[in-house]
């Protein structure tokens, strides 16, 4: 899953109900890094194109906050 392409289109929403952001894999992280604790609580991030989990027999949709922390991660590791 965390390889997944940067440019991939992605949806990034929010539970509570504010706007979406409508872009790409890495446009989502990149909101997702300057959120606040409550607001990253929140957030999910829908996809394009379903990808594969650890233990689980299908493919999903969503990617959970602590996933897009791991694209967040990965984003730094790639930007330094």
């Amino acid at each position: 899953m965390l390889n997944m392409p940067w440019d991939q289109p992605a949806t990034m929403i929010d539970l509570d109900g504010k706007a979406p952001i409508i872009g790409t894999i890495r446009d989502c992280a990149q909101h997702f890094a300057i959120f606040k604790p409550h607001a990253k609580e929140q957030a999910r991030i829908l996809l394009t194109q379903p990808v594969h989990r650890e233990g689980r027999k299908t493919r999903t949709w969503v990617l959970e906050p602590w996933e897009i922390e791991k694209l967040v991660e990965r984003l730094r590791a790639e930007v330094h």
